[in-house]
């Protein structure tokens, strides 16, 4: 065993200790009552790089949540990589649908339960470590390193771009590394290519200007909660096919090989479908779950409220009902092109004596790197030093929206290379990460530092 492997060997458990220290922190970037907590999360790891030995750490104020921000450049010649990652954590309602608390790190089964285990600090710990390796076994980094960690990513990066653009001399880099991704199987590591993009709205009806007796004014009345559901039913029709006007128009078409790829691709759908707890797939008719999951885009709804849900009866006629609904969008379709296409649609299904209102929350375009860019070998070879299998190219279809802005500020080359697993409830209760997938992950992290120094 090397002696690099021997330190992440040896250091395992203090890295999971380390790792829970920041879990604790409740830094939940969505909701007002923690944005405290959300600082002190970033000064936390602020503290953390400088006594990696990172040589310039800052805590950057934004109109948000503050960017972190670190480097070392002590490797003349060789390549420098943006790393980027995310302290933030989404809220973890419902709390009692969780074993153990959310911000009470929780080793069981060989797994860390707790509120961004995975979604994304544990993942950002993997770097922290495999720094901390190469600090203590070599005296320095295989190459130069830049670090950005936000605390916006849970709510739409709004103003990450502005940090980007303000420091884009110095944030230069040969490649970007991020580390928020998913594997397709506990020994099965996969490199990311292809993320899709977001639109995340509100959909607000109503009708009557307070709440109404329903034996008075039912069927009388327009009732805003059977308006909506009416709305939504018809958002897509019995295909599994968004019927927003337009919304296809610039879907992209998949190359050959790209299909070949995923026909390829060792996708286990039972297994995927058991993680799920879904009694059957579902989804657009004429592609496959996993085309459906990377390749496609969708619309769902993410939360409904409206009238009375609380114990007992109360026979009343709701004056609002509204609903959270998010498209994932895949290459080249724009969130900003959709969003006024999606509005005239709602409210034109909106049915008399409604009022629809649209807003739009955030969103973020879809991203997009060539699979067979050098500088994803050099991660290729990292991961099989670390696993037993090779990588697999796969497409995700979750959205990290700073991707989309890299491309427009950097136009380098990114390695997505993230080691979650399809049951690691993230944004769910009782989120996980998987001690064979932290340390795994550590071991791959360290050694793509090593890969990109011996070039791409």
């Amino acid at each position: 065993m090397d002696p690099l492997t021997r330190y992440l060997e040896t250091h395992r458990e203090r890295f999971v200790e380390d790792l829970k220290a920041a879990l604790r922190i409740p830094s939940v970037s969505a909701q007002p009552e923690h944005r405290e907590d959300t600082r002190r999360c970033a000064e936390h790891i602020a503290g953390h790089l400088r006594e990696l030995g990172m040589t310039r750490v800052e805590v950057v104020p934004t109109a948000g949540h503050p960017v972190l921000y670190g480097e070392w450049l002590g490797a003349p010649g060789k390549p420098t990589a943006l790393l980027y990652g995310h302290y933030d954590v989404q809220p973890p309602d419902p709390l009692e649908l969780w074993r153990t608390p959310p911000f009470e790190p929780t080793l069981r089964d060989g797994k860390l339960f707790a509120r961004g285990a995975v979604d994304d600090k544990g993942q950002v710990y993997m770097h922290l470590k495999a720094i901390e390796a190469h600090m203590q076994v070599n005296g320095g980094l295989p190459i130069n390193l830049k670090v950005v960690i936000e605390g916006e990513e849970e709510v739409g990066s709004e103003h990450l771009e502005r940090f980007l653009r303000e420091r884009r001399a110095e944030l230069d880099a040969d490649v970007i590394v991020v580390s928020d991704t998913a594997m397709l199987g506990p020994d099965q590591p996969a490199l990311c290519y292809g993320l899709r993009g977001i639109l995340y709205t509100q959909i607000e009806v109503t009708g009557p200007a307070q709440d109404l007796h329903s034996g008075h004014f039912g069927g009388a009345v327009a009732n805003p909660a059977n308006a909506l559901c009416a709305i939504i039913a018809a958002l897509r029709d019995g295909d599994g096919r968004i019927t927003v006007p337009g919304f296809y128009d610039k879907v992209r078409t998949v190359p050959p090989g790209e299909r070949e790829m995923l026909r390829n691709s060792p996708f286990d759908e039972a297994a995927y479908l058991r993680e799920s707890g879904s009694p059957g797939p579902w989804g657009e008719r004429g592609y496959s779950t996993l085309e459906r999951i990377t390749v496609r885009p969708t619309l769902d709804v993410n939360g409904m409220w409206s009238g009375y849900i609380g114990e007992g009866s109360k026979t009343v006629l709701p004056s609002l009902a509204a609903a959270k609904v998010s498209m994932r969008l895949v290459p080249h379709q724009d969130p900003v092109e959709l969003f006024p296409r999606f509005e005239a649609y709602v409210k034109k299904l909106a049915p008399p004596g409604v009022t629809a209102k649209v807003l739009d929350l955030h969103s973020a375009p879809p991203f997009l790197t060539d699979p067979a860019h050098p500088m994803l070998e050099a991660a290729r070879r990292a991961l099989a030093r670390a696993w037993s299998k090779p990588a697999v190219m796969m497409l995700e279809g979750g959205s990290i929206p700073v991707m989309a802005t890299f491309e427009q500020t950097h136009g380098l080359p990114s390695i997505l290379m993230g080691f979650g697993l399809d049951d690691d409830q993230v944004h769910a209760p009782n989120e996980k990460f998987s001690l064979s997938s932290f340390h795994g992950g550590t071991r791959s992290v360290a050694y793509l530092y090593e890969e990109l120094a011996r070039g791409a």
